[in-house]
């Protein structure tokens, strides 16, 4: 008998099927095909690209937030990015335990990002990975993006804020740092935690490899304030392109490996790649995550560095993140990937379910209640 493999399109997973295939090695095949109808179920692809939104998904799904049994696995990345951004704040003399105000603000922002990512299927770092890889999908939620940081930038204009920032025990600063290392003892010394055995969660790298990556990642971007949304923000209200040059640069680094490793490929639905061709809703998803970024004062990858050099209001819209990625997968919120049928080798197109586009509205409608009725004077 072969060996067993699983291949997985990520995304909801409300709707979930086994099948087997039957080969000449007799593989069992897990596929992932939610959000599409009945008759094109039995497709799925195999996963080329890093899924940083996912990362987030399985870390929550591995502490039981979520159901969905293909994102479920404690990545030690995500880990190691608070973990790096603290150990290098420390060492530098730049961790500073504050907190501010509008905690619950905070929250609900962290609950909208994630919820925006899941409908365009990936963060602002990935949307640039999958940008510099080919993935057209990613170019047109660009769009999105930039016009909603420039929908926050406007915001800010006209005096949004929610509350400066004060000094507070420095133990306090540390909660968030503390809590990742318990959860990686917990994850690599016990059974406490689920692991996905097919689809994204079963694809990692060692795990020493996966913390050192994170750690390393995690302290450059601390001091190189690495941050998505940060970066269109300053051009748009400062005219400051420091920010911008680390992605750019980040962005050609990519690019470069890419084309060298031909893994370059221009267009849309292209199998291998965890995406949609959804144009307006590509454009959507990321509008809402660049709106409600710079409504928190950074992206994912900003807030999880800012939570490790000690910012509790980072660190509850990181919680709120998590707490989104759970409602995205149990409430059937998540697009599905574009998917290559494995009987027909026909692609299969990928989809945002009813309930996302709702949701994704919905948070745009809460995105400009929030950067409209809190203003300046008001959040002192």
């Amino acid at each position: 008998m072969g060996k067993c493999k699983n291949e997985s399109v990520g995304g909801n997973t409300n709707e979930f099927i086994r099948f087997k295939e039957k080969t000449g090695a007799g593989r069992c095949c897990m596929w992932y095909c939610s959000g599409m109808p009945r008759s094109t179920w039995k497709s799925g692809t195999r996963i080329r690209h890093h899924q940083k939104v996912i990362e987030k998904t399985d870390t929550a799904g591995a502490m039981g937030l979520h159901q969905a049994e293909v994102l479920q696995y404690a990545r030690p990345e995500i880990i190691g990015l608070v973990l790096g951004a603290f150990i290098i704040s420390v060492a530098t003399k730049e961790y500073r335990s504050t907190a501010g105000s509008s905690p619950m603000i905070r929250f609900a922002l962290g609950v909208i990002i994630m919820i925006g990512a899941l409908v365009f299927l990936g963060c602002p770092l990935r949307m640039v990975i999958r940008m510099s890889a080919g993935d057209l999908n990613a170019w047109v939620a660009f769009v999105g993006f930039i016009l909603g940081v420039g929908t926050g930038v406007f915001a800010l204009k006209n005096g949004f804020s929610l509350g400066r920032a004060h000094i507070t025990n420095k133990s306090s600063g540390a909660v968030l740092p503390a809590v990742v290392v318990g959860i990686l003892i917990l994850a690599t010394c016990t059974t406490l935690f689920k692991a996905s055995q097919a689809g994204p969660g079963s694809m990692h790298a060692p795990i020493i490899a996966s913390l050192v990556g994170g750690l390393v990642f995690g302290a450059f971007a601390q001091k190189s304030r690495m941050c998505f949304a940060g970066s269109i923000r300053d051009i748009i209200l400062m005219k400051n392109f420091d920010l911008i040059s680390v992605i750019a640069g980040l962005f050609v680094v990519m690019l470069v490996f890419n084309i060298a490793t031909g893994r370059f490929v221009v267009g849309f639905n292209t199998p291998g790649v965890i995406a949609h061709s959804e144009h307006l809703w590509n454009i959507l998803g990321m509008y809402t995550v660049g709106f409600a970024a710079v409504l928190a004062g950074g992206c994912p990858l900003r807030q999880l560095i800012l939570a490790g050099q000690g910012s509790s209001d980072s660190a509850v819209t990181v919680v709120g993140m998590f707490v989104g990625s759970a409602i995205c997968h149990n409430f059937g919120l998540a697009a599905s990937g574009t998917a290559l049928n494995p009987e027909t080798k026909e692609v299969v197109a990928g989809a945002v379910p009813v309930n996302g586009k709702v949701a994704c509205i919905i948070c745009i409608v809460i995105c400009f209640i929030i950067a409209f009725t809190n203003k300046r004077e008001e959040a002192k």
